[in-house]
């Protein structure tokens, strides 16, 4: 007989009953859900990758539609339940009433809002949903954000609008950050490794009011009469069992809903699961407790024999890009020893506390990757007496030497934790393996593993390779296109040992099955041709994209964008009435300003392209070669000129180094930043060259995203002058130019042949001179105008197109 079933709230804990029920006994149970948010599930845990651009709304949901659908659920999303009448056994939304037979309340946690003056203010968030991640993401360069609280919650939305170029102030009570899952050392690691990303990190600062103008947060004022101004306030502060409805309800209630070792409430056909509940005195806000809960609410719903017990928990986190770990005890204590590691030049620090010959908690910070082999040691009671002298080096080094990572895979016992997040143990994962799941998307469908927040997916990975052995298949490298064999860095060695200096020795040396190639192969060859033997190679036009031979970016409805460049963002007015002159005369729809500090002219005809390239080449302007793969902007902040903590001309430089590199070809697009000075307002950081300028020279990073992947540059070097920091940026473009696989931008390039390779020839100051020596060359013979060749031919044709502009008037 099927049961009625009604839940209200679509968290993650409900959103796995629902999984587990319908896999076990589909059919079961007549389920209806209720949702204040007007969706359903979605994985909250990754709403910060969702702030900072990683991935989208529609990347985390775990139910969508056609789920619920598939699986029978009345959705009653945007519906928040009004009643619940337990005698009758009817929920009462806003909508209407539902029987039930059973009960769920997954009601979840409010967010705690300081009750400071002015909380109420527009412009004062929590950082929960959905809405208040969309809300933080309209934040970027221009506008000032303070968020209260220095734990999880806070520095992800912190570092999430910072890297939208927000400028970003934590304000933290404690003496550290996250002290509730690290320790003091780790705290400052972590607090350091934020300023370096243009944070600033207030801590032991107690607010006292929140200062508004007309409705609308202005500004935090702390206890100590510092003012911090702001357009956005976000308060991470805590969280609160959602226990309202309960109450009403007549369930017993404390700081959470009562329930018992099989979720049951005071009611027994009322259940609860998740952040709402209280068990045994304790609250939950981790992911892998509510999960466990899960579980064995869905089992006592089948009628099952099953209890939640709490658990030791590990925390393993990453803020920003810094890799953290915690688990166990680790405050100082009497009869407690500690095992550190510190490694300050790579950013590593472990700290082990020890009590009677077991590990008893274990903080780790920059290297996290022994974390779970240290949570078992704590979880297990393991005396680890023999090994306490490498003990710090972790599992690889135990027997006095380091052995094949994998060995230590391999010698974890099948109860080993994997995957925190869903309690998903060594055991689980061979089994899945062992029943055909030979890949990690396979093992992640079968078994959740690294299905949530990623950072278990490196060891799943190695247990596919301990189990399968021979079977398992390593990513192999793809050949460059169906017309050989071999791949994009075989096709390069080759050009160059070879002396290929032609596509018809290319198809006829390497053995290409097309006598031409293909629209893939094409523009690769033709790239690695003109890059290495810029001499005696003739460029192919139509070996490029569509858009490089069109020199315009073609749009969806088939007309074209037009970027003039704009030298280191910098313009004037006549570029400007030129561009506004051509808009009007050649009626463009619309006129935006690009990230990269330029005009964009979108929905130009491909007739009139010739002519509104001889319009604007008469004021001056260039093609920007918004559409190539080369040079696209050189973004700058004013400076020394016009601003108070400028350290250096970073207009000027960015000028220079866009009139140097500009009109080259390169692997993919290229995108430069240089800021004034740290406060980094050109967002140089996660360009694919950053340069920022401080008092004693220049601190040149490369190898940073800001599109699909999102990445911090790495620094390369530091110079002391103004002609250095060019000569260092046109070396590395052109090494870049030489070595990299077409398509692969800076940051995977680099990732590929290391920073220290990278490093070491840049260096090289004789090495320097040659790549210098080599770009300034190539340009000496690809560098021009393309609008300029194309608007010369128009010129004969332009009176004719004025008169038929006028009769269209």
């Amino acid at each position: 007989m099927t049961e009625k079933l009604v839940i209200i709230g679509a968290g993650m804990a409900s959103g796995r009953v629902i999984e587990h029920l319908v896999e076990a006994a589909p059919g079961a149970f007549d389920i209806t859900l209720f949702n204040a948010e007007p969706r359903g599930n979605y994985n909250r845990i990754m709403l910060s990758p969702v702030l900072a651009g990683d991935q989208t709304y529609a990347d985390i949901v775990t139910h969508d539609d056609d789920w619920y659908a598939a699986h029978n659920v009345t959705c009653r999303f945007g519906e928040r339940v009004v009643g619940i009448d337990r005698d009758q056994k009817v929920v009462t939304g806003e909508k209407g009433a539902v029987p039930y037979d059973k009960l769920i309340f997954g009601t979840g946690s409010n967010p705690f809002m300081i009750p400071l003056p002015g909380h109420d203010l527009d412009g004062v968030i929590a950082y929960r949903d959905l809405e208040d991640t969309e809300r933080m993401m309209q934040m970027g360069s221009g506008n000032k954000v303070v968020v209260i609280g220095g734990g999880l919650l806070g520095l992800e939305a912190a570092a999430g609008m910072a890297a939208r170029g927000a400028d970003v102030t934590v304000v933290h009570i404690m003496g550290h950050l996250m002290e509730r899952q690290l320790d003091e050392a780790a705290g400052y690691l972590l607090k350091k490794s934020l300023e370096a990303k243009g944070i600033t990190v207030k801590l032991q600062a107690n607010s006292k009011e929140i200062a508004g103008r007309d409705g609308k947060v202005r500004a935090l004022m702390l206890d100590d009469g510092t003012e911090l101004p702001c357009d956005l306030l976000v308060m991470a502060v805590g969280i609160r069992p959602n226990v309202a409805l309960a109450q009403e309800a007549g369930l017993a209630v404390g700081k959470g809903i009562h329930v018992d070792d099989h979720m049951c409430t005071s009611d027994a056909d009322v259940f609860a699961v998740g952040e709402c509940v209280e068990h045994d005195g304790a609250l939950f806000g981790l992911v892998a407790p509510l999960y466990d809960q899960a579980k064995v609410l869905a089992q006592t719903l089948l009628g099952d024999a099953a209890t939640f017990r709490q658990k030791t928990l590990s925390t393993k986190l990453k803020v920003t890009g810094c890799d953290l770990f915690s688990a166990g005890d680790f405050a100082e204590g009497a009869g407690r020893e500690d095992i550190v590691l510190r490694d300050p030049a790579k950013g590593i620090y472990k700290r082990l506390v020890i009590e009677e010959d077991r590990l008893v908690g274990a903080v780790m910070y920059g290297d996290t990757a022994d974390g779970n082999w240290f949570f078992q040691l704590i979880k297990d009671g393991t005396n680890i007496d023999e090994m306490r002298e490498t003990l710090i080096f972790g599992p690889a080094f135990q027997g006095g030497a380091a052995v094949d990572p994998l060995s230590a895979v391999a010698a974890l016992p099948p109860e080993a934790e994997i995957c925190g997040c869903n309690g998903i143990c060594k055991g689980t994962i061979v089994d899945a393996i062992a029943g055909g799941a030979s890949d990690l998307a396979a093992v992640k469908a079968t078994t959740k593993a690294s299905a949530s927040c990623g950072t278990c997916t490196g060891l799943v990975e190695q247990l596919l390779q301990v189990t399968l052995g021979d079977d398992f298949q390593m990513p192999t490298a793809q050949p460059i296109c169906g017309c050989c064999d071999l791949t994009h860095e075989d096709v390069r060695r080759l050009i160059k040992s070879r002396e290929l200096k032609s596509q018809a020795a290319v198809w006829q040396e390497l053995g290409w099955t097309t006598p031409n190639g293909c629209h893939v192969c094409r523009p690769a060859v033709n790239f690695y041709l003109l890059a290495d033997w810029p001499l005696e190679y003739q460029d192919d036009p139509q070996s490029r994209f569509v858009n490089e031979r069109k020199h315009a970016n073609i749009q969806k409805d088939g007309t074209f964008s037009v970027v003039p460049r704009m030298w280191g963002g910098i313009t004037n007015p006549n570029e400007l009435r030129a561009i506004a002159d051509a808009a009007d005369k050649y009626n463009v729809p619309t006129v935006k300003v690009t990230g990269g500090q330029r005009i964009d002219l979108l929905g130009v005809r491909g007739e009139d392209l010739p002519f509104i390239w001889a319009d604007l080449n008469k004021a001056g302007l260039v093609s920007g070669h918004a559409y190539s793969k080369g040079l696209r902007t050189v973004k700058t902040c004013v400076g020394t000129d016009h601003c108070r903590f400028g350290t250096q001309d970073s207009t000027g430089l960015g000028i220079k180094l866009e009139q140097a590199l500009w009109g080259s070809w390169t692997p993919h697009k290229v995108k430069l930043g240089v800021s004034g000075c740290p406060r980094n307002c050109a967002e140089a950081t996660c360009k694919d060259v950053g340069i920022i300028c401080v008092d004693g020279g220049y601190q040149v990073g490369v190898a940073g995203a800001a599109g699909m992947d999102v990445k911090e540059t790495e620094r390369l070097c530091d110079v002391a002058t103004e002609a250095e920091a060019i000569d260092v940026t046109v070396a590395f473009v052109q090494l870049y130019r030489e070595n990299a696989k077409y398509l692969d931008r800076p940051y995977k390039w680099v990732a590929k042949v290391g920073l220290e390779w990278v490093q070491e020839r840049i260096a090289d100051l004789d090495e320097r001179a040659r790549l210098i020596a080599a770009f300034e060359q190539s340009q000496s013979i690809y560098r021009k105008d393309p609008w300029a060749e194309h608007a010369q031919q128009a010129q004969r044709y332009q009176p004719l197109a004025d008169l038929t502009l006028e009769a269209a008037e």
